[in-house]
């Protein structure tokens, strides 16, 4: 199986996600969209592809015009009904796809954050172990809108945390993926972010807590994309 992410920036790529495709024995390849390479191969030729996070936002084509060319890419993948996986940004370019734009959300989340399973999760091959639900590791100011003909599989106070669109296409706010040094590369550059610091956030907190939980969340990270595996191999038969 061939396995294609889609990275924003050399800190937020596959983190974990890659040690899980490696476990399954599939092939990743990782392709830059947004400095204008070449894709490994055509990306619509891939048996699953993952798009990843990222510090622009899905509206601000006007500065990053590539996006654009995402979210057509995106759209017509879902259309092949490729297996899909969209992290934060992914998500919500995913989201535009299957036609609703991001939206500014009602509050940052940066850090930790409970989330709890919808009921329509407890049937979802990659959810439905993660009832009643749990906290996830949080960086972002936009958030989806549900797109017409998904299933809201959980939420946070703030806002819809993860859909499924389709047979075998997911979105996910939060940051299942990323290892810890991808993370605390994102802490100590917080000042470049305007919501982490109107938000008051304290890097060395958020450390301190990122570095007691993460073994345990990267183990859940890891299992949520075996299981996504699982559907896009059997997608394939």
């Amino acid at each position: 199986m061939r396995v294609l992410a889609i990275v924003h920036q050399p800190n937020a790529g596959p983190g974990v996600f890659a040690e899980a495709i490696a476990a399954s024995g599939a092939t990743l390849d990782a392709w830059q969209l947004g400095r204008a390479d070449p894709p490994p191969r055509d990306p619509r030729s891939y048996d699953a592809v993952l798009t990843f996070g990222g510090g622009m936002n899905a509206d601000q084509e006007d500065v990053h015009p590539w996006l654009g060319r995402e979210k057509r890419l995106l759209a017509e993948l879902l259309e092949l009904e490729v297996p899909l996986l969209g992290v934060c940004l992914g998500a919500q370019l995913l989201a535009e796809a299957g036609g609703v734009p991001a939206r500014r959300g009602s509050a940052p989340e940066i850090g930790w954050y409970p989330v709890q399973t919808t009921g329509q999760a407890l049937g979802d091959p990659l959810f439905g172990p993660l009832a009643p639900g749990f906290r996830a590791l949080e960086w972002h100011s936009y958030e989806f809108p549900l797109p017409d003909g998904a299933v809201a599989l959980a939420r946070s106070e703030a806002c819809l945390q993860a859909y499924r669109l389709g047979g075998a296409s997911w979105g996910i706010q939060f940051h299942a993926e990323v290892t810890l040094a991808d993370f605390e590369s994102w802490v100590s550059r917080y000042g470049s972010d305007p919501d982490a610091v109107a938000l008051r956030v304290d890097p060395e907190q958020l450390r301190a807590q990122t570095r007691a939980a993460i073994t345990g969340w990267n183990q859940l990270g890891r299992e949520l994309c075996t299981r996504f595996l699982s559907v896009a191999e059997s997608a394939r038969r």
